[in-house]
This record gives structure tokens, sequence and C-alpha cells, in this order.
């Protein structure tokens, strides 16, 4: 048995979990509506404010979806209560970012400035010149337009120019040393 997958889902006060047909479960809070889909072989159950989800045998797709759609119905009731924030820092000399009404001006190093847009669901903050914040309900949506701005311009090992998550480790190499001997 799943160890993730046995564990019950609390549902705190404010959040409404609606189990419809077809396993589509919508969650709904102070802070958004999310709605997915999961396995028709998964069963879930709401008794009262804790969630149950079980599978109906050890078959291996059956195992592989029972601690994937708790993990995923845990973090949809977490969205929806508290939200998901991830912290980009821009890192080098010149490179800045700036909030223009709902886009991100970023001047990373390029000849031209990169705009992002907020998608729907995201915002995107600005804090300081060299910060970024990417809050929402959504956990994948989140991970996903933080990795999107990542990519304009990634880490590079040997300054660290470059944006990159908050609690991520840089590993540095050394640069060229010396002249060659003959």
């Amino acid at each position: 048995m799943s160890r993730i997958g046995r564990l019950p889902i609390e549902v705190p006060a404010g959040v409404t979990v609606t189990i419809g047909e077809d396993n589509v479960i919508t969650v709904k809070g102070p802070l958004g509506e999310l709605t997915k889909s999961f396995p028709a072989a998964i069963k879930v159950e709401q008794e009262a404010n804790v969630i149950h989800v079980t599978r109906p045998n050890d078959a291996k797709e059956n195992r592989a979806a029972h601690g994937m759609t708790r993990s995923i119905l845990n973090s949809m009731v977490i969205g929806v209560t508290k939200g998901f924030t991830k912290e980009l820092q821009v890192n080098g000399i010149g490179y800045r970012v700036a909030k223009q009404g709902k886009q991100l001006d970023l001047s990373v190093g390029f000849s031209h400035h990169v705009f992002v847009d907020e998608v729907p669901g995201i915002t995107l903050e600005a804090p300081d010149p060299n910060k970024i914040l990417v809050k929402g309900c959504d956990k994948q949506q989140v991970g996903q337009v933080a990795a999107r701005i990542r990519s304009i311009r990634p880490p590079e090992p040997y300054k660290g120019k470059g944006i990159k998550y908050a609690d991520e480790v840089i590993r540095r190499k050394e640069g060229k040393t010396g002249a060659k001997k003959k």
C-alpha cells in the first residue's frame, strides 16, 4: 500500500470539495477554484472534512496513480487556502526586472528588453529590481511559469549570471588558469 496514498487529506473550513462524475474533482476556496480529472480506477471518498483515496487492487497502474492522486488533491486543497509561491533571483551586472502593468520587463543582458505576460490565475510581482515572485493557487502552473521565466536566461556556471530559483545552488566552474606552457 502506498504510504502517501493512505494518508487522509484534511479539508479546512471554507473549502468545498465536489466529487463529480468520472472522478472529476472540484476544490473551491478563498483563493480560487481548481478542477482536475483523475483515473477512474482510483476511488476518492469524502467523509465530513476528511478525504480518503483508495485503489481497487495492486496492479502497477493503480499503485502508480494512488499516491499521485492523493498528492495532487492535497496540493489542490493547499493551493485554494494558502496558495503557492516561487521566488526567482536575477543575478548579473545591469540585470534587473520591473513590473509594467500586467507584464514583467526583464533586462537580462540582451540587446532588447524581454516582456513576460501574466497568465490567468498567476500573478507576477517584482518587489526588488533583482527579485521575481510567481504566485497562484495551481502548483503545476506556478512551477511552469517560473520555469519559463528562468529559461529566458538560465544561470551560467562561471560567474553565476542569469535567472535562478531562490533556493537553487549553482555549481561554479573555475575559469581559465595562466598561460599555456610550450
